[in-house]
């Protein structure tokens, strides 16, 4: 039977990996600090629109306290910014039976383009995959869920493209476990959209007019078009893609407002993704003589409040709209 290896333990990774564990299929989370202590001594708590579940499940703190086995399926569920620390801490790590850790099939949950050519160059069956989730994490030990009954929607196929046995599989036990799943052919478009959905995040840590806010957030989007109409991306349309596409109801949680994960980092004094989300927009851009300077700026305003103490504190929205408001 396989053993699912949840490596991360956010808003997605704690879910998933709890989901897996309420249905009958084994895993295992790696979870560190004060929200990986929290987990192994109180279970994951998860605040659902109705209920508040305590799901208690096997907790590693990291690699020294796993034991792989051939049968594992590794999951990354960190932020892309922390997938090559991760990768350097597993990748050659035994295999009960002989082998290393990158024999073994891994699935990417990330944002961005970005991880899965980073995980290939050490693991030989990369699993990509796209997660439509309203879950939060900013407590100790707890997840937010207000999606229900159906807690998130997960798109995967193997990096670059194509479905194989494995895929299915994976796709059953995450339908299994109330996701949404579908092993899909052509992975990477659904990646993009799923990035052209993301550019938007960085904005919940501006402030301004609706206007401007609404002129912001089409201009990102405007240059993601143009770079990758340049760069040859496709990008798929879930609406004609998938006729069956899942439902995903999102409920109210007490005392819970959702905010997007690029604030939620903030709001834990955490690093920020940006850089594979607009960053990402910017390097295609560079590479293929677009203009994006929304997209950097940006990237800009969020990298330098991350290096000087991530905060939540809103920034002046207008510094992406007027090159004389941004810092040099």
């Amino acid at each position: 039977m396989t053993r699912y290896v949840v490596i991360g333990a956010g808003a997605l990774g704690g879910l998933l990996a709890a989901e897996l564990h309420s249905s009958g299929v084994e895993s295992l989370l790696v979870a560190r600090g004060a929200h990986g202590e929290a987990i192994r001594t109180g279970g994951l708590r998860i605040r659902r629109p109705d209920v508040t579940d305590v799901v208690r499940l096997p907790v590693a703190s990291g690699p020294d306290e796993v034991d792989l086995r051939p049968d594992d399926v590794l999951v990354l569920g960190v932020k892309a910014q922390d997938v090559e620390t991760v990768l350097q801490a597993w990748s050659w790590l035994p295999v009960e039976g002989g082998g290393v850790a990158a024999d073994l099939p891994v699935l990417t949950l990330q944002n961005g383009l970005a991880t899965e050519d980073a995980v290939l160059r050490r693991f030989g069956e990369v699993y990509a995959a796209t997660a439509w989730i309203a879950a939060s994490h900013l407590s100790p030990g707890e997840v937010v869920s207000p999606s229900w009954p159906t807690v998130g929607i997960i798109w995967l196929g193997r990096h670059h493209s194509g479905t194989d046995e494995r895929a299915g599989q994976i796709a059953a036990d995450l339908r299994g476990a109330r996701f949404g799943a579908t092993a899909v052919d052509d992975i990477a478009a659904w990646k993009a959209h799923k990035l052209r959905g993301n550019i938007t995040n960085g904005l919940d840590l501006f402030a301004g007019s609706a206007d401007d806010l609404a002129e912001a957030g089409a201009l990102l989007v405007a240059e993601l078009d143009n770079v990758f109409a340049a760069a040859g991306i496709e990008v798929v349309d879930p609406a004609t893609a998938v006729p069956d596409l899942p439902a995903l109801e999102i409920g109210t949680v007490p005392d819970h407002e959702h905010r997007r994960s690029t604030w939620q980092s903030f709001a834990r004094g955490a690093g920020s993704e940006v850089d594979h989300l607009n960053g990402e927009i910017v390097l295609l851009g560079r590479r293929h003589g677009v203009p994006t300077p929304v997209n950097e700026a940006l990237q800009r305003a969020l990298g330098a409040r991350s290096a000087a103490g991530a905060s939540t504190e809103p920034i002046d929205v207008r510094i992406l709209l007027d090159p004389a408001m941004q810092p040099i």
